[in-house]
């Protein structure tokens, strides 16, 4: 059974990294106020990056690694997932990456995001 390492941009520019089993209801309960806390207090706006992994544990030492990032780290771990899936087939049989519909690139802070 796979599990996911999301995160989201939220309005006001921040990220939050989280795991779920479905991307898609997790995102419904953020949206909803009846996810993280953090999420109640920081309203998501996008999901811009998705990592599938083996089970719940591998997701959760991502998660762990991913959070130890710094913004700019980050940053480069979302582009560097839209660059990749640029250069293999998307089918998320042959890939441990998922795109999310909306990439960095989409979104109204990107201009803020490249200077940093």
């Amino acid at each position: 059974m796979s599990c996911y390492v999301y995160i989201l941009l939220c309005k006001g520019g921040s990220f939050y990294t989280g795991v779920t089993k479905n991307v898609n209801s997790r995102m419904r309960l953020h949206v909803n106020g009846k996810g993280a806390r953090y999420t109640r207090i920081h309203k998501p706006d996008k999901v811009v990056y998705v990592e599938a992994l083996a089970s719940r544990a591998k997701a959760m030492r991502r998660e762990r690694a991913i959070k130890k990032m710094n913004r700019s780290q980050k940053i480069r771990l979302i582009k560097s997932l839209k660059n990749q899936n640029k250069t293999r087939r998307s089918s998320s049989k042959e890939s441990r990456y998922i795109v999310a519909h909306k990439t960095i690139e989409n979104l109204s802070l990107a201009s803020k995001l490249d200077g940093v």
